[in-house]
């Protein structure tokens, strides 16, 4: 018997990798900081919570349409229209087992082996595997500082070729926190869209960025390419990591091969799931979502102040998501040295680049603050402690 090529030449999940050496050390009676995981300490709103204990109540739950409950895909195109000024038609949002199966599904639909996608280096590490598994070709675009690691629309140019299938953006980014500037994220789905290349853009963290100038919310890519792939998840701005739910919103043309994709790779998302998260668009919820979001404001300047005081370089601050992407070069270590000894010597866990790409992975380092504020304190102190003890 042998593993397929795929299965064979995946990458590992380095987050995942670390977080269960900070387990391990947890199970020895440790209390280690854990900034490694990009996943909020809130958890779901209590209406939410509430919701699911009512919905499994013994009443038959039976598979939902492969797209969605009709019910939840019309609250969330009201939350397009309310939150960001844009009318989504509910026929084209598709309620996935989590955003980790749309941007699969998303992937499946539009790409075909010798195809390549344009993404940024670095980037979260799922969407390269993805499109390697449909025999898709990964062209990462390396990004600095300058561009706050995020694609510009010369960059995009400059990686174009008449295999060019997709350009997939995440704005704002894991791992770097990051926003495309609005301005060149149009003017990078203006290119894309005139040469007739789908545009994919993840928008799961849109909802933790920064407001506009205004106090506005920060705008969705669809208020300027409504036939953009968008990808976003109840995840991070409802805090429901562990419900598996996300969503895409499809041009209309590709819905019924999404569909079709679905039904044979998932058949649905969870029932239940998708009946308690109506309750995650209450104005309560909403309210509390918003309060969070300040919340986590709070939490960057708290490590922003205290990366600053070690003297720990961010070369380009986060406007939104929970990751501040930090550059160790000055410490003499590089990325993955640095993080296993940060954990094994001072019990603080981050994510070495490696899992984001190449040509930041050896220099630079994520963390996430999605953990309370104490424990960012405590982390802070001992991350403190261990470069202090470098020099």
């Amino acid at each position: 018997m042998k593993l397929s090529h795929r299965a064979q030449s995946a990458e590992p999940f380095h987050a995942l990798a670390f977080g269960q050496q900070a387990a391990d050390l947890e199970a020895e009676g440790h209390h280690v900081v854990k900034l490694s995981i990009g996943e909020p300490d809130f958890g779901a709103p209590p209406a939410v919570r509430e919701a699911m204990r009512t919905v499994m109540d013994g009443r038959p739950l039976p598979y939902t349409p492969s797209l969605g409950l009709p019910a939840l895909r019309e609250a969330i195109a009201g939350f397009y229209r309310e939150r960001h000024d844009v009318v989504v038609d509910p026929a084209r949002i598709a309620i996935t087992s989590g955003a980790s199966s749309a941007l699969l599904l998303v992937t499946a639909a539009t790409t075909d082996p010798g195809d390549e996608v344009i993404l940024a280096d670095p980037s979260y590490p799922c969407n390269r595997e993805m499109v390697a598994s449909f025999g898709g070709r990964v062209v990462a675009v390396p990004s600095t500082a300058a561009t706050r690691y995020q694609l510009a629309v010369s960059t995009v140019e400059q990686a174009w070729s008449e295999h060019t299938a997709s350009v997939m953006v995440a704005s704002p980014s894991n791992p770097t926190g990051t926003s495309v500037p609005f301005d060149e994220l149009t003017a990078i789905c203006a290119l894309a869209r005139d040469r007739d290349v789908w545009r994919i853009v993840d928008e799961i963290y849109l909802d933790l960025s920064d407001p506009a100038p205004d106090g506005s919310p920060p705008r969705s890519v669809l208020t300027v390419d409504p036939d953009a792939i968008v990808i976003n998840s109840f995840s991070k701005y409802f805090g429901m990591t562990g419900w598996r739910l996300g969503w895409a919103v499809l041009p209309e043309v590709l819905v019924p091969a999404f569909e079709k994709l679905a039904m044979h790779y998932f058949l649905c998302a969870s029932a239940p799931a998708q009946h308690a998260a109506l309750a995650a668009f209450t104005p309560e919820s909403l309210a509390l979502a918003e309060e969070r979001r300040a919340e986590l404001f709070a939490r960057r300047a708290l490590v922003l102040e205290g990366l600053a005081r070690i003297g720990i370089p961010v070369p380009a601050v986060p406007d939104g998501a929970f990751y501040v992407y930090f550059d160790v070069a000055g410490t003499g270590l590089g990325a993955w040295e640095f993080c296993e000894r940060a954990l094994a010597e001072h019990h603080v866990a981050f994510t070495p680049g490696t899992d984001f790409g190449t040509h930041t992975a050896a220099t630079h380092v994520r963390l996430s603050y999605a953990a309370s504020r104490d424990e960012l304190r405590e982390g802070l102190a001992r991350l403190g402690a261990f470069v202090a003890g470098l020099s």
